[in-house]
């Protein structure tokens, strides 16, 4: 686990065992895909039903493919989840799995200042960050302008990386 950045704590996350913490991540999972399903015309037991599978579905490959990461839930200064960083460390990159925060703290610059963290973190290991971002997802615009670069586009995602000559600046 990353020690605490400069304004938000993360703690390890409780997915095994108790998993008291899966309650959380599925809301937060939800309230992610809104907007998504908010375009079709289910019913509300549908939509709850679809989130369900999808983010069991999530969950699973993340625990099964991610074996090194770390899976932390940030924490509003009260203590409080407000959202979840996925990162493995790897022997060239720091990878972003996922970072999500519930709709209510977007847009405050909780997520640049994790980013930011990461970003000093990989720079004093000379390494680069990488993330795979959604076309459509309004978080590119950080990315881009903290400097990362489209490096492939791999259909729905761009892979998007800041190299290790870039995270020192």
């Amino acid at each position: 686990m990353l020690t605490n950045s400069p304004r938000h704590q993360l703690r390890s996350a409780k997915l095994t065992g108790d998993e008291s913490d899966l309650p959380f991540l599925r809301k937060l999972y939800a309230s992610t895909r809104q907007e998504e399903v908010a375009q079709t015309d289910w019913q509300q037991h549908q939509i709850d039903a679809f989130l369900l599978q999808q983010f069991e579905a999530q969950h699973k490959f993340y625990l099964e493919q991610f074996t090194d990461a770390t899976f932390d839930i940030i924490l509003a200064e009260d203590r409080t989840p407000i959202g979840r960083l996925y990162l493995e460390e790897r022997d060239d990159e720091f990878r972003i799995i996922d970072i999500a925060l519930l709709p209510t703290h977007c847009g405050q610059g909780i997520g640049g200042n994790l980013v930011q963290y990461i970003i000093a973190k990989a720079a004093a290991a000379e390494k680069s960050v990488r993330i795979h971002v959604e076309h459509n997802n309004r978080a590119m615009r950080l990315y881009t302008r903290l400097g990362f670069l489209m490096v492939e586009n791999q259909g729905v995602y761009h892979l998007m990386e800041l190299p290790p000559s870039t995270t020192g600046k």
